[in-house]
Order: structure tokens, then sequence, then C-alpha cells
């Protein structure tokens, strides 16, 4: 008679449902990718095209923002870097914060804190107005009611 060693291991039992460490991790490297690309675009446009950095001024971020597709570009951006940023300092939480109710508090304000900064940019990209409390007496007033029409 021969003994025979039997290794039995239990069967590796997989949960149900999405993956979202996976899903994150996905999303970095494609956010990632995105960014790069907005970034430098961004880069470009502000600091080589025309006059380069010396026409940056008041005058040219109005502008910008006056065109729906700078606005989407810029708000594209703003979304993709915070939730990057967001997720990146998540994960740095849930590998080295030990306690579960410190890790919990940690990540619910990372959320709110991405999510309301989210929301005040994306605010302040689609209702900016250059002419916004700008008087008869201001400098602006003949730029701004060139604008207005009036």
């Amino acid at each position: 008679m021969s003994a025979q060693a039997v290794t039995s291991a239990a069967p590796v039992r997989r949960r149900r449902g999405v993956n979202l460490e996976k899903w994150g991790w996905i999303f970095m490297r494609v956010s990632g990718v995105v960014l790069v690309v907005l970034i430098f675009g961004h880069l470009f446009v502000n600091l080589m095209v025309g006059e380069g950095i010396h026409a940056l001024d008041f005058a040219f971020i109005a502008g910008k923002f006056a065109t729906p597709f700078w606005q989407w570009w810029d708000v594209l951006m703003l979304w993709l870097a915070l939730i990057h940023g967001a997720n990146g300092m998540r994960t740095i939480v849930n590998d080295y914060v030990t306690n579960s109710t410190a890790r919990k508090a940690l990540v619910w304000a990372l959320g709110l804190a991405a999510g309301l900064l989210i929301i005040l940019g994306t605010l302040v990209v689609f209702t900016f107005d250059p002419c916004l409390g700008v008087t008869e007496d201001s400098v602006l007033w003949s730029e701004c009611a060139a604008i207005v029409g009036n």
C-alpha cells in the first residue's frame, strides 16, 4: 500500500458583481492618456499660438470661455484631472490607512472635495461673464458695451 499525498484546495469563489478596482485601474490608464493630450493642447494654445505668453490676459481667457469648444475642453480637463487625482488618493488611502473608520472617513472626504471642486469649476466655466460688475466708469466698459451691443 502506498500512501499518496492528496492535496485538496478549496475551490476559489469569485465574488459576483462589478469589480470596481479593475474599472478604477482602467480609468486611471485611459484618463491619464486623455489628460496628456488635453493638457499639452491647453499649454500649446495658451503659450505657443499667436503672441504666446504675452497674449495671456483677462480678455484672452474671456475670449476662450466665450466659445463652447474651449468651455468643454476645459471642463473635460477639469473633470478628468479631479477624478483621476481623487482616485489616486483613494488608492493611497486604501493602501496605507489601516483603521477602517479613518479610511472610510478619508475616502468620503476625498469624494466630497472632488465633487465640490467639480461642481464649482463647472459653474465657473459655464457661467463666466466677463462684464459682471463692470460699470460705466470702468476701464472695461467699452469692451463690454461692444459685446452686449448697448
